[in-house]
């Protein structure tokens, strides 16, 4: 098995293992942000935040993995991958760069098999002023009980009446309304919640910690599940600005993909986890991408999300089907494949060299 196949890892457990022993391997110290609760093999869950290169680094580059829970074994394989990458480390020195890893962002929902926090919420939708009015998502609660029937698999009835509303509204406002975040149905998908999650809280934390001395910051955040098998777009992740756009594709290429002119895979979002920054780091100059890695087709994506939901409203499962529903999921945000892993890492390296020639322009 060749290195990069190596980084990647079958369980949250292994995964943490796998990161922390490629950190001390590098000679590099990680900061332990423990979970209040254990994972599903009774094990410590943390975000761990890993810094390679000057603390008072004006330069900072983020990689990120571990937003979606599931979707960190994708992202801490390439992590890992990086940090056994001798290259990579003589470039990150010759750059000047600080680099800071976070593993994990989301370690209850990686650890579990789920794409939610503890809270049942979306991470990536959950970055809001909650002494504000949220968000309105009316489609979604017409939707909500023909996501999420009474019984699993759906009846054919149901399945009618969902594919009714796509033939009425079309796929592109479907996707809308199940994955832009909503606020009314907390046992639902896609919940953005009513206050901040503690990834949030974590999250906000370390920027703070990590950015004192940041003027140029870029962030390279990993997600599965959206796109063709094992190509790696790369979203624009910020807010609505024409200037950091520019920036972007100047960094990572025309090709750089926005949720605010239609061109992504992805919809138009609310309570974005990047938005942060604006809060956190209001000195820095930002530069952000999502890097979102395909998987399977839409549809089989979104099936297996519903499945684990009722799976979740439903324990009394059938111990048979709750094993399928998570094997369900867990493919549909991760091929154990070794082209889609060396795809994944080639496509990352290249991003990652990309940010840091960009902050040093």
């Amino acid at each position: 098995m060749d290195r990069v196949v190596a980084a990647y890892s079958r369980s949250y457990a292994e995964a943490r293992q796998k990161f922390l022993r490629a950190c001390d391997a590098a000679d590099l110290d990680v900061e332990h942000h423990v979970h209040p609760l254990l994972g599903r093999d009774g094990e410590t869950l943390a975000l761990d935040a890993c810094l390679e290169g000057p603390r008072d680094a004006q330069q900072l580059l983020i990689l990120s993995s571990g937003c979606h829970g599931v979707e960190g074994f994708a992202g801490s394989g390439i992590q890992v991958a990086l940090l056994g990458d001798a290259e990579w480390h003589r470039a990150v020195r010759d750059s000047g760069v600080a680099v800071l890893y976070l593993h994990a962002l989301n370690p209850y929902g990686f650890s579990w098999l789920r794409r939610v926090t503890q809270e049942n919420v979306d991470l990536n939708r959950n970055f809001h002023d909650f002494s504000r009015p949220l968000p309105a998502n009316d489609a979604y609660a017409e939707i909500h009980p023909l996501l999420l029937p009474a019984t699993w698999p759906p009846t054919a009835e149901n399945e009618r009446a969902l594919q009714a509303y796509i033939d009425t509204h079309g796929v592109p406002a479907f996707q809308a309304a199940v994955s832009q975040g909503q606020h009314t149905h907390d046992t639902g998908m896609y919940y953005g919640g009513r206050n901040p999650t503690w990834s949030n809280i974590t999250l906000r934390h370390v920027l703070r910690e990590h950015t004192r001395h940041t003027r140029d910051l870029a962030w390279i955040d990993l997600h599965t599940g959206l796109g063709p098998r094992g190509h790696g777009e790369r979203i624009f992740a910020s807010r609505d600005n024409a200037e950091e756009l520019a920036r972007a594709r100047a960094w990572w290429g025309p090709e750089v993909t926005s949720i605010y002119d239609g061109s992504s895979s992805s919809a138009l979002l609310t309570g974005m986890m990047w938005l942060a920054v604006f809060d956190e780091c209001p000195q820095v100059r930002y530069t952000g991408i999502a890097l979102e890695y395909g998987t399977l087709p839409l549809f089989d994506v979104l099936n297996a999300l519903r499945a684990d939901h009722w799976l979740e409203l439903h324990p009394e499962a059938d111990p048979a089907l709750a094993a399928a529903i998570k094997r369900q999921l867990l493919d549909a945000f991760y091929v154990d494949a070794d082209d889609w892993k060396r795809q994944l890492y080639d496509q990352a390296r290249e991003a990652a060299l990309q940010a840091l020639a960009g902050l040093q322009g």
